[in-house]
């Protein structure tokens, strides 16, 4: 996002505020903060209000984990398993541990049944992209069911990980990945 562009840092500063602290961390005074932008640009940007801004805040961190899903087609199973988990790790290191997953964040910290819809909806995108990436790979059975403990794992691994302010819980559980990612392509 340029950063001559209010809406763009805002919606930009939402995500790291919702993968930091959830919901109630992303309010308005912290996204002003946060990006820099001008007090009276919030309403005239998410006239919506903070419903606006966090759903598109979610929306861009599910569209971003896709994109970076797609760079690791054509990799073996394992490769696109170690993408994964390397995004992730790449997202506590980049952070020294203050971030985490920005559409956990809403999960965890709000019961809002449309913002609870839509970390479903980007959850099942992720699951779907790393189930085809699986299959195109030559997973053998249910990569569906692969993808989801994959995700379901590592998103888990990631919130230990910053808990304990170190790797070795996303290092423990990508290991683990990897014997169940490598016996479900035929021990291969």
């Amino acid at each position: 996002m340029a950063t001559d562009d209010p809406r763009g840092r805002m919606v930009q500063s939402a995500t790291v505020l919702l993968a930091r602290a959830g919901v109630a961390g992303a309010s308005f005074a912290h996204v002003l903060a946060h990006s820099g932008a001008p007090r009276g640009s919030i309403y005239h940007h998410f006239p919506d209000g903070k419903d606006q801004l966090v759903a598109e805040a979610v929306a861009l961190a599910g569209a971003r984990a896709v994109a970076a899903l797609d760079h690791l087609a054509g990799g073996s199973p394992v490769e696109v398993l170690d993408g994964f988990v390397g995004m992730w790790r790449a997202v506590l290191e980049r952070s020294s541990f203050g971030v985490g997953c920005s559409v956990l964040g809403t999960v965890v910290t709000d019961d809002s049944a449309a913002r609870l819809d839509q970390a479903d909806g980007v959850f099942r995108a992720w699951r779907d992209r790393l189930a085809r990436l699986f299959a195109d790979a030559g997973l053998d059975g249910d990569a569906r069911g692969v993808a989801t403990l994959v995700i379901a794992s590592t998103e888990g691994a990631v919130v230990l990980a910053r808990a304990a302010r170190d790797l070795e819980p996303l290092e423990t559980v990508h290991a683990q990945l990897r014997a169940v990612v490598g016996a479900a392509r035929g021990g291969s």
